[in-house]
């Protein structure tokens, strides 16, 4: 749904109301103490003539400041047609907004910040007049994989967004937090916080939370060793995880219906990198040896050579896919 001007009109106009409702901290050049001038020597008679007939001391003025403490704009707790436009413009471009309600809520908030991180505005989570007149004029961003499927995972670890297609369209946009690039270390191991770039595949699921020794993750879809796409009750504007690439808790309820085990995941922008601990995703028994950037194309198989008894018969092959326990012995970063 493409929005009028005049409705555009009307929620500029808001805004703009908005701010010239702040008040600006004054500005003071001095100390707030008046100086005391010297008499000049040629000038004592008429000076002490002039002194003598004020009896007044010198007065201090003292300015109060007002601190600014936020931009002005619509945020969280801001409600009215003005926010339910918003909310309509951006579904139209594919932010993950719950519904158009007109109340600033939590999954409008991170609408407009991955708005902001795709368009290169500051990282807010408020719809301030910069945001505004990007609306207005904004289109669907490229595909960072143009063949990569008609549904498939983009992750765009530069402006830390993440891209769902479905059926060959931008389904989704999402803000994620992935890997700080911090060095961290768990019971004795040491690894560095790294999302690894390259072409994967979803392999695992597991529904509902899982408890690892780096943290909590909700609906996790593991699609390289550890590392999954999963809700998480903190996804900051930055990258901030172990490894795994956060999505807030309210997009996680419905991701892993939209991503069945086998879609391709295009990790772009990142090194070509080792999964942080060389973790296994839960139910795989050896840490995944795939090279980084390659694809793999569904859950991750062992092959095992069978000894012949027949001396004219070659070795023949099994391969067994284990299914995901309950509970897995390894714990991914996240």
């Amino acid at each position: 749904m493409r929005m009028t001007a005049g409705r555009w009109q009307l929620v500029a106009g808001v805004v703009a109301a908005t701010a010239a409702a702040v008040v600006l901290p004054a500005c003071s050049s001095g100390s707030g103490k008046a100086a005391e001038a010297k008499p000049s020597p040629t000038h004592r008679t008429s000076t002490t003539a002039s002194t003598t007939t004020s009896t007044s001391a010198p007065t201090t003025t003292t300015t109060r400041r007002t601190p600014v403490t936020a931009p002005p704009g619509l945020a969280r707790g801001s409600s009215g047609e003005a926010v339910a436009s918003i909310q309509r413009r951006l579904l139209d471009l594919h932010y993950d907004v719950s519904a158009p309600d007109g109340k600033f809520g939590t999954s409008t908030y991170f609408a407009v910040l991955a708005f902001q991180k795709v368009n290169g505005l500051a990282r807010t989570g408020r719809a301030t007049q910069d945001v505004i007149d990007r609306l207005n004029s904004a289109g669907d961003p490229g595909a960072l994989v143009p063949g990569g499927g008609s549904t498939r995972v983009e992750v765009d670890l530069k402006r830390q967004v993440l891209f769902l297609y479905k059926g060959g369209g931008l389904y989704r946009i999402e803000p994620i937090s992935t890997g700080s690039g911090k060095r961290y270390c768990v019971e004795g191991e040491c690894a560095r916080a790294v999302t690894p770039g390259g072409s994967f595949r979803v392999t695992r699921r597991v529904s509902g939370w899982r408890t690892s020794k780096l943290g909590k993750l909700y609906n996790p879809l593991y699609f390289n060793g550890g590392i999954a796409i999963h809700g998480a009750p903190s996804v900051p504007a930055y990258p901030a995880s172990h490894g795994c690439v956060r999505i807030p808790m309210y997009a996680s309820a419905w991701f892993p219906g939209a991503v069945p085990n086998g879609t391709p995941v295009y990790v772009v922008g990142g090194p070509k990198a080792p999964v942080p601990f060389n973790e296994p995703a839960p139910g795989d028994t050896t840490p995944s040896t795939s090279t980084p950037g390659s694809s793999t194309s569904g859950p991750t198989s062992t092959t095992r050579p069978t000894t012949s008894t027949t001396a004219t018969t070659a070795p023949t092959t099994t391969s067994t896919t284990q299914p995901p326990p309950a509970t897995s012995p390894t714990t991914p970063p996240h």
